[in-house]
């Protein structure tokens, strides 16, 4: 067992984190509070090749795999810029199209993706259907050479910054039995898409929005990979990436608020002392910091195991990376407001403005409960409870 960082996984992580450091949690509140995005920060993190570290080299990527493009949204994260549209376009599609794209759409998608200039947004979560993918409203029927897409996504993120989106849907000859997804690839500005923001609890840039798609057509190059036989595997070959990448980034965002209360414990001087030498301060501060570093060995765990192509242990250790990734990161950041007393819900102390974030990756973009019924059902041996 080997717990070290490759050297080039050292420079990747160091590099990651000094980029992130140079724009900082300033930069990244004061563009989610005026509306705008953060343009600067991720230009440059595809112009150094950071967002394409998982893509192909062949299509202008790093040739990596998922535990390089974890370190960088952990990175960037511990320095307060966590990056939601890394899990969504090179995780979630990057990974998909990758794998099961046909040559063209590998081709005309992956450069983009890995240098930043494309980005496609997921779009699964439907207003009825919730956690239960299995009875996805949104249908597509063919006519002609053509397909034709009509349903509602909700909770899209970064749908206003996208190019395309990733739209699943379900054939219409499995409409009334067993799920047959189909991926479909829907320029953003696809006659019959709309889309409305969601007002959102969250500090953050990426905004979350609904979808409509109002008898969409698309062409039959549209459909992602050779035929819809690809559209299970597709699926399944987004999920964890999605899974490791949300991880990390709430490992980081730990980071980053443990860092921010520790050095305010060590400094703020209260009786004479710092208040970092109280155990009711300094203990709560260590546990969270446990909490933190064991997700990140999951984490660590569920990266390696799914670039090794061993997909079905990948799968717990990704669900259990995220469950232990989300608990650590709300426990961490709430435990850094309690130290910094009332600045802790101030702007300017910059933990108070992480919470909305951790705290909503207990329920996307899968929910703890749907976690715990997952490794009850299919690591404990529990007849399945839903």
């Amino acid at each position: 067992m080997d717990f070290d960082l490759t050297p080039e996984q050292e420079q990747l992580r160091d590099a990651v984190r000094a980029l992130g450091r140079r724009y900082g949690h300033t930069y990244f509140v004061r563009k989610a509070k005026s509306g705008e995005h953060t343009t600067e920060l991720w230009a440059e993190a595809g112009a150094l090749g950071y967002l394409g570290v998982n893509i192909p080299t062949e299509y202008g990527g790093g040739g990596g795999g998922i535990t390089e493009l974890a370190i960088v949204c952990e990175e960037l994260a511990a320095a307060g810029c966590p990056l939601l549209l890394i899990v969504v376009s090179p995780a979630i599609a990057g990974t998909i199209l990758a794998k099961h794209g046909t040559p063209a759409q590998r081709k005309q998608f992956l450069p983009g993706i890995a240098d930043g200039s494309q980005k496609i947004v997921f779009a699964i979560t439907e207003p009825e259907a919730g956690s239960n993918f299995h009875r996805l409203g949104t249908l597509a029927t063919r006519d002609g050479t053509d397909w034709v897409l009509s349903g509602r996504k909700c909770f899209i993120s970064g749908v206003d910054e996208a190019n395309h989106v990733l739209v699943v849907a379900r054939t219409a000859d499995s409409a009334t039995g067993k799920l047959r997804p189909a991926l479909f690839l829907v320029p953003i500005d696809a006659p019959g898409l709309s889309s409305s923001q969601l007002e959102m609890e969250i500090v953050s840039p990426e905004n979350q929005w609904l979808l409509y798609l109002d008898d969409v057509r698309l062409p039959a190059d549209a459909l992602v990979g050779e035929d819809l036989a690809a559209g299970l595997p597709a699926l399944f070959t987004g999920l964890n990436p999605e899974r490791i990448t949300v991880a990390a980034m709430g490992a980081g965002s730990a980071r980053y608020a443990i860092e921010r209360a520790s050095e305010y414990a060590g400094q703020r001087r209260v009786w004479g002392r710092p208040i970092g030498a109280h155990q009711g301060i300094a203990h709560p501060l260590a546990h969270a910091a446990i909490q933190v570093e064991l997700a990140r060995l999951m984490i660590a765990k569920a990266a390696a195991l799914y670039d090794a192509g061993r997909d079905l242990e990948a799968g717990v250790a990704a669900n259990m990376a995220k469950y232990a990734s989300s608990e650590a990161a709300t426990l961490a950041v709430d435990t850094a407001i309690q130290a910094h007393g009332g600045n802790g819900m101030t702007t300017e102390y910059g933990v108070a403005t992480l919470l909305g974030g951790v705290r909503a990756g207990r329920i996307a973009p899968v929910s703890r409960e749907m976690i715990l019924n997952f490794v009850a059902q299919h690591v404990l041996g529990q007849e399945k409870s839903y």
